[in-house]
């Protein structure tokens, strides 16, 4: 206890003097006042009733004495304006960084990491002293206040109320830098992170926070658990039949103990599938969906353990999906005939073909393709392009530019993971000629050997080209269900890449959603229902998510579904870091000041010396002290 007001010295002089004067006062000896009465035996008794209770108002005149000077003492005392220990040192300023990632919403420690957290900085609050001040800030993707710099203790608290959890990483960088900007010129300036510690090393910032002269503190959360993850799903139609998908799963077990798990997988909201896995301990495992139907727009993936129950670690166990449109698509063959050209279109029944002779190009009508067999056009298509044996007449500019030709070349490098080439089997494809050309910047090729590419994608005018740098009928790929597979793979990777096709966006970052033309802004409805409004440029809407799930973009009386996810990142790993170092300097847990360190007690003085008079008060009417 110390005093901020006067000094001990003092309150003890003016304890002295007041004590005196209301002990001098109570030792006067009262004047009786003289009352005449008309037959003084009838007073004789009740002087007699007096005499025995002159004991009793001895008493009560001690006690009147001594709660006067306990109110005496009171009064002093608050005028030494008396505090806790502590409460006055200098002002601290204090930036407090809440890290509400994903990870922070595992349930290892009661009710979850993120609520724990919030009971941490309460404490931080109750423990400022009078002239300390702080602000509290939430760390994910991005860093913002929830409350100004303040030492209002009611302020921070609502300011704390609106900490709200979310499925992204959180960026260490972005928060140190905040930090330094508000403890610019303050006194006694410290940093806290509440935090489970996995936040990678801060970069420049954290460097630049040690140096600062920044004190440090760090305030763990979390005690670990088992978790196994969802890390990648995706979906995409198999090209012969757009009513059946195929759906990959990537599940991650990033600790050390192998798990049993349940992975379900619904579909606008109903049951598709369900398989039980064991993930090894440290194990990452892809595993497929295969002729995947009963699914129109969305797909969901779950995931628990074997016995039905959650791991500790909630925020990856849900994936979303939105399964591509099945928009009719417009082709323009240029063809002298081809009967395998023909044919392998006939088989996608969301495709609109128009055959023209090259002698009839272009034909009428706007295209979204555009496939020329053995011929190139004088001038560059205003579509995208499949160009089959790609060679030019001559004085007529081609895609590309031809250098010679390869005999027997043959598929030994292949990007499998290439839209072009998924679900196609190319390895044992014979083909008796391939042309040798100069690739262009951004020209990719996707399957060939090491002398020649045999097709290639790449960009001309503003449009998206592929070409197959040999003559169809000089091999046997038209025999092959790779022809047909090829084919209708080059027409999806155009219209899909045209329609801004993902099955899911990652949570933290900035998407650009297509929207309907002609709109200048649109309306975002958030997974828990929340609705804002979103901008569109050049045809997207520009809008950002932190939470996982499905959103919905409105404009006008049309609205689209698309689907978010946790990227891939560390927040699977649910074990707390054991030290969190920033710029090297290792940060330690934080001081809390006392509990209750800025109450002003001479207020209670004050109302216990109100509530003493109001107690004498009381008594003296009620005639129990006179």
């Amino acid at each position: 206890m110390e005093l901020v007001g006067l000094s001990l010295t003092q309150v003890l002089t003016v304890l002295g003097g007041f004590a005196a004067a209301v002990t001098a006062l109570y030792l006067l000896k009262l004047r009786r006042r003289q009352v005449e009465v008309p037959f003084v035996h009838l007073w004789q008794e009740v002087l007699a009733e007096k005499q025995t209770t002159r004991l009793f108002s001895f008493l009560k005149r001690i006690l009147s004495w001594l709660l006067a000077l306990a109110v005496v003492a009171a009064l002093a005392f608050a005028m030494g304006d008396p505090r806790y220990a502590g409460a006055s040192d200098e002002g601290q300023t204090t930036v407090v960084l809440i890290d509400a990632s994903a990870s922070m919403r595992a349930t290892d420690v009661s009710p979850s990491r993120l609520e724990a957290g919030r009971a941490e900085v309460e404490r931080l609050i109750e423990g400022l002293g009078p002239d300390d001040r702080m602000i509290i800030a939430q760390m994910d993707a991005s860093t913002v206040p929830l409350t100004p710099l303040t030492g209002d203790p009611l302020l921070l608290s609502e300011g704390l109320d609106r900490l709200a959890p979310t499925d992204v990483a959180a960026s260490l960088s972005l928060g140190l830098r905040f930090a330094l900007d508000v403890l610019r010129d303050q006194p006694r300036p410290r940093l806290v992170i509440v935090s489970d510690g996995r936040l990678g090393d801060g970069g420049e910032a954290a460097q630049r926070a040690a140096e600062a002269g920044v004190e440090l503190a760090w305030t763990k959360i979390g005690e670990g658990g088992p978790n196994v993850a969802i890390t990648a799903f995706s979906v995409r139609r198999y090209p012969l039949d757009k009513s059946r998908s195929q759906v990959l799963v990537e599940l991650w077990n990033p600790g050390e103990e192998d798990q049993g798990v349940e992975l379900s997988l619904l579909g606008d909201g109903e049951p598709i599938d369900v398989q039980r896995l064991v993930v090894a301990g440290g194990e990452r495992l892809r595993r497929f969906f295969e002729n995947v139907s009963g699914a129109d727009r969305t797909l969901e993936a779950r995931l628990t353990l074997a016995d039905r129950s959650r791991d500790v670690q909630p925020a990856d166990d849900r994936a979303y999906a939105r399964l591509p449109e099945r928009r009719r698509a417009r082709v323009q063959a240029v063809t002298p005939g081809n009967l395998y050209l023909s044919a392998a279109l006939l088989l996608d029944e969301y495709l609109d073909v128009v055959e023209v002779a090259p002698a009839d190009y272009p034909a009428e009508g706007r295209f979204d393709v555009t496939i020329f067999d053995g011929w190139v056009p004088p001038s560059p298509p205003d579509t995208h392009a499949v160009y089959l044996y790609p060679v030019p007449e001559e004085g007529v500019q081609g895609p590309f530019e031809i250098t010679g030709t390869v005999e027997r070349p043959y598929f030994d490098r292949i990007e499998h993971d290439h839209p072009l080439v998924q679900f196609t089997a190319l390895r044992d494809v014979n083909v008796a000629e391939g042309l040798e050309v100069e690739l262009q910047p951004g020209d990719r090729a996707v399957a060939g050997d090491e002398r020649v590419p045999l097709i290639v994608t790449g960009t001309r005018n503003d449009h998206r080209v592929v070409g197959v740098l040999f003559d169809l009928r000089r091999s046997d790929l038209p025999l092959r269900v790779a022809w047909p597979l090829l084919l209708l793979n080059s027409i999806d990777h155009f219209v899909q890449e045209d329609a801004g096709y993902l099955s899911s966006y990652e949570t933290g970052d900035t998407w650009h959603v297509p929207a309907p033309a002609g709109a200048e802004s649109a309306t975002l409805i958030t997974p828990q229902g929340d609705e804002r409004t979103v901008p569109i440029v050049d045809g997207r809407a520009v809008c950002t998510g932190t939470r996982a799930g499905f959103y919905t973009l409105r404009a006008g009386e049309q609205e689209e579904v698309f689907a978010a996810n946790l990227g891939p990142s560390d927040e699977a790993i649910v074990e707390p870091a054991e030290t969190l170092s920033i710029g090297g300097t290792e940060a330690a847990p934080p001081t809390i000041g006392r509990a209750g360190v800025r109450t002003e007690i001479w207020t209670m003085l004050v109302l216990a010396v109100l509530g003493a008079l109001l107690v004498e008060w009381f008594t003296y009417h009620r005639r129990m002290t006179v």
